[in-house]
C-alpha cells in the first residue's frame, strides 16, 4: 500500500520514532447508496472523523474495518480498493501509528451504531454528507484536543483528498 503522508506535527526523529510503540488502524471512506460519506461527529468537543480504529495483533486489516464500521456507523460495508496508508509519529503519546485506508461501500440497509462507553461520553453520531460537505466539514473543525487537532483531522482531511480522484 502507497504511503498518502507522514504527520509529524511535533517534528519527531527518526531515532526517537524508534523507541515508540507501534499502533496499527484501519480507516475506511464509506460511501452509502447516494455516494454520501460516512463521518462521526464527536459533539462535545465538536470534531469529524472517518470511522475506523485499531487493528488486534492477530487481525486481519478488513476483518477489523468491517467490525469497525458495524460497530461506529451500524453499517455492514464491502471494501472496494485501497486508499493508502497513513504514518503518524505522536511524541504526545510515544506512539507511531500506522492507518491503512480503504475505500468502502454500505451493504444493505444503515442500521443503529454500538459505541462504546468513550464514544458515547464524547457524544459520537453518524452523519452522512457529500464528498465537498465532508472534506469542507474537516477542514473547518474547532478541534481542540491535540489528538483530534493535530492528527485525527488532518488524518482524515489527508485521506478524503487523496480519496477524491478514485471518487470523480
Amino acid at each position: 500500500m502507497k504511503e498518502l503522508t507522514l504527520l509529524n506535527p511535533e517534528n519527531v526523529s527518526e531515532e526517537e520514532i524508534k523507541t515508540y510503540g507501534t499502533r496499527e488502524a484501519a480507516r475506511a471512506v464509506v460511501l452509502d447508496k447516494e455516494n454520501n460519506i460516512a463521518l462521526l461527529h464527536a459533539t462535545k468537543t465538536d470534531y469529524y472523523k472517518l470511522p475506523g480504529g485499531g487493528l488486534d495483533d492477530d487481525t486481519d486489516k478488513v476483518v477489523a474495518l468491517k467490525r469497525e464500521c458495524r460497530e461506529e456507523i451500524g453499517c455492514d460495508v464491502e471494501v472496494v480498493g485501497e486508499i493508502g496508508l497513513m504514518n503518524e509519529w505522536r511524541r504526545f503519546f510515544n506512539l507511531h501509528q500506522i492507518s491503512y485506508c480503504y475505500f468502502a461501500k454500505v451493504v444493505g440497509e444503515k442500521g443503529i451504531p454500538d459505541f462504546t462507553e468513550s464514544e458515547v461520553a464524547e457524544g459520537f453520531e453518524v452523519v452522512w454528507l457529500p464528498y465537498n460537505e465532508a472534506l469542507d466539514i474537516l477542514k473547518r473543525s474547532k478541534a481542540e484536543q491535540i489528538a483530534a487537532k493535530e492528527y485525527m483531522v488532518p488524518r482524515d482531511i489527508a485521506i478524503l483528498e487523496a480519496a477524491r480522484d478514485a471518487l470523480f
